[in-house]
């Protein structure tokens, strides 16, 4: 190993403290080290993030999530330093900072793959590729939209709400659990639909084959529709009928050190207070 890539989240980094450490704890263990450092995603969607061994993520669950977008297409794993709130993508808490970078330097840890889902709005054909969601929702207090929900071509149901949320595993502990849906074991190869606030109390969750394809249509609007990519990318559906989600070609590489050995269950109780 020895391409590394640093993203930083610098809103939670403002001075720059936690990247010098890490780069001063890099250099100190290992000086035949390439470094290339990253702020806030940018370039990280450039070709040359290929040639990188792993990228470390200094930040919170909305950092990894909009690294993982890049690395993913481009088979880089990642391993996350939480500095933000929740963390719950992250493996390592700054605190640990030195003892995760030795693991990894010496290359004791597995790589976990979780499923990605992706969508094409525009006719460009370029898709917009999600680790945790892809959601469909009104945007006005007070008014709702008619779904229409087809999956692999096949008619599902009809129902009026204020949106839909299309979940991956990871995803499933984020918006779609807040809106009634089911927690997933990351690493299974499926995908969850979940209705938000719906009028028709028999509309529930649905777990799919990872492999479907889910067309949701917007039979009526009453006001503003949008959809929403992991939480950070925001489309206006305002001349958009339908949106089709289906797997992503990527999987998200998320980097487990051996000496942690954080279980998903474990994780569950810390971060969900369970």
């Amino acid at each position: 190993m020895r391409n590394i890539g640093i993203n930083v989240n610098t809103s939670k980094d403002i001075e720059g403290n936690i990247l010098n450490k890490l780069i001063k704890i890099l250099k100190s263990n290992c000086e035949d080290l390439n470094i290339k450092v990253f702020k806030d995603s940018i370039g990280l969607e450039d070709k040359s993030t290929s040639e990188l061994d792993v990228v470390i993520v200094l930040g919170g669950d909305g950092t990894i999530l909009k690294a993982s977008k890049h690395l993913g297409k481009y088979n880089v794993p990642i391993l996350g330093i939480n500095i933000g709130h929740l963390g719950f993508l992250a493996e390592v808490e700054s605190s640990f900072l030195e003892l995760a970078i030795k693991t990894l330097l010496k290359e004791e840890y597995e790589i976990e793959e979780r499923k990605m889902i992706q969508c094409r709005v525009h006719n460009d054909g370029i898709p917009f590729i999600a680790l945790n969601d892809i959601v469909i929702a009104k945007d006005v207090t007070g008014r709702i939209a008619k779904y229409k929900i087809d999956i692999n071509d096949n008619y599902y149901t009809t129902f009026v709400s204020d949106g839909v949320i299309v979940s991956t595993p990871t995803g499933s502990t984020a918006y779609s659990l807040s809106a009634g849906g089911p927690i997933i074991y990351p690493t299974m190869d499926v995908i969850s639909v979940t209705p938000i606030c719906s009028h028709s109390l028999g509309i529930r969750s649905i777990v799919l084959e990872g492999n479907s394809v889910v067309n949701i249509k917007i039979d009526k609007k009453f006001g503003s529709v949008h959809l929403v990519v992991d939480g950070q990318e925001v489309i206006d559906l305002k001349s958009i009928e339908n949106v089709i989600i289906e797997p992503s070609p990527y999987k998200c590489k998320i980097i487990k050190l051996n000496c942690f050995q954080n279980d998903y269950f474990t994780l569950l109780r810390k971060k969900l207070h369970l």
